[in-house]
């Protein structure tokens, strides 16, 4: 029988860690989320993924709040381990007790999952949400997949005819097979400076601008410790950076854009997370009259050619001639206290209580309309 949530708290689970180089930005997303989650409204449980797979309940839900430094932040050890169940009837966490035999069922009505990387963001962990038949946060599997793959994502914007800069895809492969043949293409393509990167990771880790031919071997071997292909992008001349905070499924809206300025040389993993002088944000951007217009719209245009839902942030570059590129989307934005997602919708109107709000009812609603399709015939 389906909760009375007009009387009953509904469950959420906050799904954070993961196995990837993103880690601790997740448990600090996750932090900022579950102190902003009502709890007259929600039943809060937190799930983390230790960087060697693990699930565990914590068993202390503030542990993560009362850790301040973003350099060290980590998992509590006081938790038990936790299967998500892929049964729709069980509908929740399988709990295993301690002494391994056996387990209790932890009911779920939702799961807001903050996994920012590979495997978590990429589709593998909203495969199996979908199994579960527990709503989620966020992209679906497709629209995760896409998002996280640079190389597919900037494909379909470009049949989309959404303007992304020009990139090159590397293989492991070829590439140990013959460096001098894959450097060749890069520089018949492009002239220096370009951009090294991992196809599937955020928060700018394992990238490099690369100034010189001599200096691109080392910043594909950096990009190839994170993924087995990598991209290489065409520099922006004197760009500015951009982004738009996207929210809905059938009909998304977009925030007025906010500007990165990074103090570093582009918007590095440090500038992002460790340096508090490393980028200044401004919010609204300062642009010409309907160019701010313009930015939504691609926006959209954008999160809808990804086939995205639930939320996601999409990412731009201004280039001197007022020409709109799409950089990139991320489909889990990150939810820190200096993070754009959420500053945006608050500059908005909606605080981040209440845009944790939205985007869990929308989770729901994409949810009961997935139900209500026929299987088979």
């Amino acid at each position: 029988m389906k909760a009375d949530h007009s009387t009953t708290k509904r469950r959420i689970a906050v799904l954070c860690g993961g196995q990837s180089g993103e880690h601790e930005i997740s448990l600090l997303s996750a932090r900022s989320i579950v102190q902003a989650l009502d709890r007259n409204r929600y039943e809060v449980f937190l799930v983390g993924i230790h960087k060697n797979g693990q699930w565990c309940l914590q068993a202390d839900l503030d542990y993560l709040v009362r850790q301040t430094d973003p350099k060290t932040i980590h998992l509590g050890q006081s938790c038990s381990n936790a299967i998500l169940s892929p049964d729709p009837a069980v509908g929740g966490l399988l709990v295993l007790h301690p002494d391994g035999l056996g387990h209790s069922i932890l009911k779920l009505d939702v799961v807001f999952p903050v996994l920012h990387g590979p495997r978590g963001e990429d589709g593998t962990v909203q495969g199996l949400l979908e199994l579960s038949g527990i709503p989620y946060v966020g992209a679906g599997v497709i629209g995760s997949a896409v998002g996280m793959d640079k190389d597919v994502m900037k494909r379909l914007l470009r049949d989309a005819g959404i303007p992304t800069p020009r990139f090159l895809v590397l293989h492991h492969r070829l590439w140990a097979r013959d460096p001098e043949k894959c450097k060749h293409a890069v520089w018949e393509t492009f002239p220096p400076p370009v951009f090294v990167k991992p196809a599937n990771l955020g928060s700018s880790i394992g990238i490099t601008k690369v100034k010189t031919r001599g200096d691109l071997a080392k910043a594909v071997e950096t990009a190839f410790e994170y993924d087995t292909k990598i991209i290489v992008e065409e520099n922006v001349p004197h760009c500015r950076e951009l982004e738009c905070s996207v929210m809905g499924n059938d009909d998304p809206i977009a925030s007025a854009p906010g500007e990165i300025i990074p103090s570093h040389e582009f918007y590095s993993y440090e500038a992002k997370y460790l340096d508090d002088e490393g980028a200044r944000l401004e919010i609204p951007a300062n642009l010409p009259e309907g160019l701010a217009e313009q930015a939504q719209n691609l926006a959209i245009a954008a999160y809808r050619a990804l086939c995205c839902e639930g939320m996601g942030r999409v990412d731009f570059f201004l280039s001197r001639s007022k020409e709109l590129f799409v950089s990139e989307i991320n489909t889990i934005p990150g939810f820190t206290a200096i993070s754009m997602y959420p500053k945006l919708w608050e500059a908005a109107g909606i605080a981040f209580p209440q845009l944790i709000d939205r985007l869990i009812d929308l989770a729901i609603e994409r949810c009961e309309q997935r139900k209500r399709l026929r299987i088979g015939r």
